[in-house]
């Protein structure tokens, strides 16, 4: 994908973790506004999904595995082979782990769980933004969750990895801001993806519930990236509205109002409490 292949004057965009879900919806975003993409995924999925985007952009797709530093490096090495400078970056991919911490998951899968959600957007972070700096512009999206600003029972690894995604967004976001670069942080709610079905949370309340649409939430993302705004609850008004009533409730109460949805067997249970 060179600029004479795909058109010097349009803009250029990567996507993370974008074989579906979210991932695939910010994607979709870009090409609906006049972006080329690069999309990138761990599953072999993520060659069709190119293929399916690829209407009046150029959409190519990368398998690659970013939970490891290899893996990161072989994007960047493909973004540099590219030769086109990065207007925006969506910092997607991410994986949960539901379960007992203590008792029922497993450490293999949590620290892949770090190394995805958080050492792979540090890494590939590090190097686009220096890339950004050097040229004087660039938007940077990371997805966090609202559950960064609530802990997390039955998803502690996972939900103290979106805390991180948020405050380090917005502490690149201040370092930034002299640079020309926008950083905006993306927190859904519940999502109607493969995300709770692939962290083993189908028989929790939270895995049952009707849940948000992945283009709405991708287009709020997008919308505020573009607008440059620092962070956005996307989803329903269900979903802003208990990202509201968590400014207003102790960490204990959230910690409770969080296990009665994410305790496994919790939507087996009529009225769980």
């Amino acid at each position: 994908m060179t600029p004479s292949e795909s058109g010097i004057t349009r803009p250029f965009a990567v996507v993370t973790g974008a074989s579906s879900g979210i991932g695939y919806e910010l994607a979709q975003q870009f090409v609906q506004n006049g972006f080329d993409v690069l999309i990138c995924a761990e599953d072999s999925g993520i060659i069709e999904a190119a293929k399916r985007l690829s209407d009046g952009s150029h959409v190519e797709g990368l398998q690659v595995d970013l939970a490891h530093y290899d893996g990161v490096e072989r994007l960047y090495g493909k973004i540099q082979s590219i030769g086109r400078p990065i207007d925006a970056i969506a910092i997607n991919a991410g994986v949960g782990v539901g379960g007992d911490f203590a008792r029922d998951t497993s450490l293999e899968e949590e620290l892949n769980l770090i190394n995805l959600n958080v050492t792979s957007a540090v890494h590939l972070a590090k190097r686009v933004a220096r890339d950004m700096v050097r040229r004087g512009s660039g938007r940077i999206l990371f997805t966090s969750s609202i559950a960064a600003i609530m802990p997390a029972p039955f998803e502690a690894v996972y939900g103290a990895s979106k805390a991180f995604l948020l405050s380090f967004s917005e502490a690149l976001r201040n370092e930034l801001a002299d640079a020309g670069i926008t950083v905006t942080a993306l927190m859904p709610g519940p999502t109607d993806t493969q995300f709770f079905h692939r962290a083993g949370m189908d028989d929790t309340k939270v895995g049952q519930e009707e849940k948000d649409d992945p283009a709405q939430v991708a287009r709020q993302g997008f919308e505020a990236l573009m607008a440059g705004k620092d962070k956005v609850i996307a989803g329903s008004l269900k979903t802003r509205a208990m990202a509201a009533a968590s400014k207003l409730l102790s960490d204990p109460v959230k910690s409770q109002a969080h296990r009665r949805m994410s305790e496994p067997g919790s939507g087996l249970k009529p009225d769980h409490k």
